[in-house]
């Protein structure tokens, strides 16, 4: 016990601020995202009730635009993280449909395996999977849909918009590799 308890210290320099201009393109772009995929959500679906907006996006969004230089914020990751992780998800939601619980860690446990396996590691995958199993009777109705709207669509989407505000300052290069 001990032995953990050392190694949890820490002990490494905190790292430095972040400049503003790089916290004003963090905003700028997070902000741009997320408000065209819930404009869209909003008026292309109409008062159906599909949605287009899903919780793991706005972590999606920290990474994207946040640390743009991360392995994990990639659009191979971005985008194949979303769709591994949403077809895993909703995979373990019609196998396990009970207990709630089971088919929720199977499905995030399962997701990260398989972004380990297809190299597409982006943390929000996690979500995406969890939210297939515990989103609510809307979202398990789409059952696969789910993995092209909102997933594979809101993740698209997004790496559009930090292809361009990622690279309207010299300091930033976005992205680092495509595959």
């Amino acid at each position: 016990m001990l032995y953990l308890l050392r190694k949890m210290r820490g002990g490494g320099p905190t790292p430095p601020r972040v400049p503003g201009r790089e916290i004003l393109h963090s905003w700028l772009g997070s902000c741009l995202a997320i408000a065209l995929i819930a404009l869209l959500e909003r008026y292309a679906t109409g008062n159906t009730g599909f949605p287009l907006l899903i919780g793991s996006f706005g972590a999606s969004a920290v990474l994207a635009f946040g640390a743009p230089q991360s392995p994990l914020a990639q659009p191979r990751n971005l985008v194949g993280g979303h769709l591994v992780s949403a077809l895993t998800g909703v995979s373990c939601g019609l196998l396990v449909p009970e207990p709630l619980w089971l088919a929720a860690a199977l499905a995030v446990s399962t997701a990260i395996a398989l972004m380990h396996l297809s190299k597409t590691l982006h943390p929000p995958g996690g979500a995406t999977a969890l939210i297939a199993v515990t989103g609510g009777e809307g979202i398990r109705q789409l059952g696969y849909l789910y993995a092209l709207v909102p997933c594979l669509t809101g993740a698209c989407l997004m790496l559009g918009i930090a292809l361009v505000v990622n690279n309207l300052s010299a300091a930033r290069r976005y992205p680092l590799y495509w595959w």
